[in-house]
């Protein structure tokens, strides 16, 4: 007599060729095979999906900083503000004192003598006024706002505090090398904005850019 695994405690007789048909695993045993197959199912996929989001993130940063590297620079870029003249070899961006730098004053205009008070405007503020007069031949009757703003790369922050003191004023660079600013009055311009309007339009022009993102623009 026999008893063979599975045959439930049953002792069954084997004679000749026939034997006893062994019976199904219990279906206990069944559901915890297929509790522990789902769960390493599930487990491949999570991390199959946390290697695919690795790669997929890596190659956007990596494609993001590439794009922002490549980008050029502008001639003025926005400058920050400072409370005490440039000092030699420092930020060409920093917002300097007013008299910190030597401003030029011209007229390219038909308005006699829109120089000279335009220049008493920026004294009484306490700007460093040098030259005065009748625009160059190349900007003469040739401004069609209200004033353009010329200075070299270290006179990038200067630029910025006097164009905040002309509505619609535009910013252009040049070749010099000292931080002087040239102001070339045009036909539509009038007079400085007053001071709260002035004070209002730096901080526009200084304040500073929101931090990129990762997928963000730069």
């Amino acid at each position: 007599m026999l008893t063979p695994q599975g045959l439930k405690g049953k002792q069954y007789r084997i004679t000749g060729n026939a034997y006893p048909r062994l019976g199904r695993p219990p279906k206990k045993s069944r559901k915890v095979l297929a509790l522990i197959g789902s769960i390493l199912a599930l487990s491949l996929i999570a991390l199959g999906g946390v290697q695919l989001w690795d790669i997929f993130s890596g190659k956007l940063r990596h494609s993001s900083a590439q794009a922002c590297a490549t980008q050029s620079g502008k001639p003025l870029a926005a400058p920050t503000p400072d409370a005490s003249p440039a000092a030699p070899g420092g930020d060409p961006h920093a917002v300097p004192q007013p008299a910190a730098f030597k401003v030029n004053v011209f007229n390219a205009t038909t308005k006699a003598g829109l120089a000279g008070r335009t220049a008493d405007e920026f004294t009484k503020r306490g700007f460093a006024v040098d030259k005065k007069g009748n625009a160059p031949a190349e900007l003469d009757k040739k401004v069609p706002g209200t004033a353009v703003v010329i200075a070299g790369p270290a006179g990038a922050g200067a630029a910025t505090l006097i164009s905040s003191q002309i509505a619609g004023a535009t910013v252009t660079t040049d070749a010099r090398t000292d931080n002087s600013v040239d102001v070339v009055v045009g036909d539509s311009y009038n007079a400085l904005l007053d001071e709260t309007q002035a004070a209002a339009a730096l901080a526009l022009a200084t304040k500073p850019s929101p931090t990129p993102s990762a997928t963000g623009s730069c």
